[in-house]
């Protein structure tokens, strides 16, 4: 048998999976690579690999997009990770610099400035380029909220606006996968949200920040009927922009 080629995200929000893949049997099925959101969509779209813990903002470019297993990388309101920095209050930002990892994150950024904070932006793309705000997610926001007046946490900015919680990644395949390695797949990611306590002991501390609160009570990975809502009114915002 061929083993099933997957891409998932490098960042910590994603190692409960990771973990649990790693010693559970389903990873003599499989070849993993771990990358950055952007990477992960690209190589899904490209056929590069046959699932990927994707940015939910591109399944719409996945042919034959299909969801697969019952977790994701989600969140009830604030995440802690997924934000807009900015030095002026939401009301008077004109520029937002997006970042370059992200293509979900960019485009809730989008749809939140328009439709729930009402603000006519300028998105630049130029990392170099000065501006208002900036988009920034993951692993680089641990120690750089303090550096801006204004940190607006996207899941919670979601909620407010939604009243539901939100999908950042969800597992997409781009083709059938049996239905026996999927269910050895969903086995093995719930192995490793049971194991979070034991995975926090071996990842390093990040000074200033919580990780045991992040990866047990800030993400909340079960993909819910609540989340599927979310997501497709997130992808229906997209088609206004």
């Amino acid at each position: 048998m061929n083993k099933i080629k997957i891409s998932a995200v490098v960042y910590t929000n994603t190692k409960p999976f990771i973990y649990g893949i790693q010693k559970s049997e389903v990873s003599n099925q499989i070849s993993l690579a771990l990358d950055i959101p952007a990477d992960c969509a690209l190589k899904l779209i490209n056929d590069q690999v046959d699932i990927g813990l994707v940015p939910v903002a591109v399944i719409p470019f996945v042919q034959g997009a299909k969801i697969v297993g019952d977790y994701c990388i989600g969140s009830v309101g604030a995440v802690n990770s997924v934000f807009i920095l900015s030095n002026v209050p939401a009301a008077e930002i004109k520029t937002v610099k997006l970042d370059p990892e992200s293509r979900t994150s960019n485009k809730l950024a989008e749809v939140l400035l328009k439709f729930h904070f009402k603000v006519p932006v300028e998105f630049k793309v130029n990392q170099d380029e000065d501006c208002d705000a900036i988009v920034l997610i993951g692993d680089r926001t641990f120690a750089r909220k303090s550096e801006f007046k204004y940190a607006y946490d996207m899941g919670e900015e979601w909620m407010k606006f939604t009243g539901l919680p939100f999908v950042y990644a969800a597992w997409v395949a781009n083709k059938s996968i049996p239905t026996p390695f999927i269910d050895d797949f969903n086995a093995a990611l719930k192995l490793g949200l049971a194991q979070r306590q034991a995975l926090l002991k071996e990842l390093p501390s990040v000074p200033g920040f919580d990780l045991e609160d992040y990866l047990m009570n800030k993400l909340d990975f079960d993909l819910t009927s609540a989340k599927r809502k979310a997501l497709n009114l997130f992808l229906e915002y997209l088609k206004e922009l």
